[in-house]
């Protein structure tokens, strides 16, 4: 496949492109989804074809094709090349940038011991299975449990202009359980568990991490809710729980820092470089490889979709903003270096700025410490989603929560509403605990501009901030 690219690329110099990128995506997903005893959904999909991004005189254009015959990519690729002609004359963000001398050839395997897109399906049935016994035996009041597979599984070659060529498998493996359950009054009461990222099946056989802990956990936590009281409405010192927190750095704030947002002017921090914007307790990072370990499951993204390795970036050091993520082109838009952050959700899109594993780095508090400096309010913990805006607002549902008096959890909560404006909460951060958490999914992953889901890690400490504010009963 490398050869067939590099041609087609050789195909369009002479044709008159300044540059070529060229990609082959092959992507294979397993989803099952059960509720209850039916199963909902059990599909095993494959998508492959090659995709082609062309220069010229500071425009691109982007084609693709799944028919990977000799005749079809050249015809792919210089549709490619006639559509960057037609918009010499009108693009305002020129792709122009210098040829790296220095490319590296690269061929990476996933370092995982027991791939899970290699066994059957039974087998993954069965993992789905042991939550659902579990989730049973452990949970009282059950309305619903549903339960979530996915294993992803593939390969990308990337070859350009410069001679880069890259080989990667990228491999994400997701399992999730979600109990529903029925107090008294007829409310229904959601809690969930899960454990994904790009892990291999020994993962989920190590203690606190098993299918039957993932079901063990989303019941006992449902039955707690069963008694728990409805979130007051007001602002309150809050501690936010690692998962919630990676979702605040990835939803609220990491957008705001994508480089094609802040060219447009459509970030609100687009002019802020350099500026004091969050507490000396906050420091964000993306990355692209981080370490597999105990509560850190991230994706595994070393290189990007325009062949660029990933890079450790801080957006936000002590408060200060210190970078943005960067395609090539919006990297020379800036005179920046690019941060590995050109990536598309298959072959079908172009490449675009987006997030890799993105959290708030930790601090140096323990969990008792940070419960200690809460005098009344609440902690809250995960998140199944909620609302964000360009502008830094956001609304988010916790899943769980914890009224806090004198650093003691009083009585668990339900109805755990967070909303605001994230640029105001990095203001009020006071804390971050020293424990991480990092996690990645098949499920839920990150949606832009069309292109969904898109892998993603977030996480983070446990965060403790001042003026959270919280809907719920007045």
């Amino acid at each position: 496949m490398i050869e067939k690219l590099q041609s087609v690329i050789k195909h369009l110099e002479n044709k008159g492109a300044e540059f070529v990128e060229a990609r082959y995506d092959e992507l294979n997903i397993q989803t099952i989804i059960k509720e209850k005893e039916r199963i909902e959904e059990c599909k095993k999909m494959k998508r492959a074809g090659a995709g082609f991004n062309v220069y010229y005189k500071g425009a691109t254009g982007y084609a693709f094709s799944a028919d990977l015959t000799d005749e079809r990519l050249i015809q792919c690729a210089e549709s490619a090349l006639s559509i960057a002609k037609a918009s010499s004359t009108a693009t305002k963000i020129k792709s122009q940038f210098p040829k790296d001398s220095s490319v590296p050839k690269v061929d990476l395997k996933p370092s995982i011991k027991e791939p899970a897109w290699e066994e059957d399906l039974d087998y993954k049935m069965e993992l789905v299975n042991r939550m659902q016994r579990s989730a049973k035996e452990y949970g009282e009041k059950i309305s619903s449990l549903r339960l979530f597979y996915a294993d992803l599984s593939g390969e990308k070659y990337f070859v350009n202009s410069e001679g880069r060529s890259i080989h990667w498998f990228p491999h994400v493996l997701d399992l999730r359980c979600l109990v529903i359950s029925k107090n008294e009054q007829g409310n229904l009461l959601t809690a969930f568990d899960s454990v994904s990222g790009s892990i291999g099946l020994e993962y989920i056989k190590n203690e606190g991490t098993t299918p039957e802990d993932i079901g063990k956990n989303a019941a006992l936590w449902a039955n707690e809710k069963l008694k728990a009281k409805a979130a007051p409405a007001g602002k309150f010192t809050a501690l936010c729980e690692n998962l919630l927190t990676g979702v605040l750095a990835h939803e609220s704030f990491g957008h705001l820092t994508e480089g094609d947002f802040v060219i447009s002017k459509a970030s609100p921090i687009h002019n802020k470089l350099g500026e004091k914007l969050g507490s000396e307790h906050v420091t964000i990072i993306d990355e692209g490889v981080i370490p597999i370990d105990k509560d850190v499951c991230g994706f595994w993204l070393p290189y990007d979709d325009q062949g660029i390795k990933t890079t450790r970036t801080v957006l936000m050091d002590k408060g200060i903003l210190k970078g943005f993520l960067h395609s090539r082109a919006t990297a020379n838009h800036f005179g920046h270096d690019p941060t590995g952050n050109a990536r598309a959700v298959n072959y079908t899109f172009p490449p675009i700025p987006r997030m890799k594993n993105t959290y708030f780095a930790p601090g140096d508090l323990s969990e008792e410490e940070a419960l200690e400096e809460i005098k009344s309010g609440i902690y809250a913990i995960q998140t199944l989603g909620g609302q964000v805006e360009l502008d830094g607002s956001f609304i988010f549902q916790a899943t769980r929560g914890y009224w806090i008096e004198n650093g003691e959890k009083k009585y668990p909560l339900k109805d755990v509403t967070l909303s605001g404006n994230i640029l105001e909460l990095l203001k009020n951060v006071k804390g971050a605990t020293k424990d991480f958490k990092l996690l990645s999914g098949y499920f839920g992953g990150c949606g832009k501009d069309g292109q969904f889901p898109l892998p993603v890690g977030t996480g983070g400490p446990k965060l403790l901030v001042d003026q959270v504010r919280f809907g719920g009963e007045s």
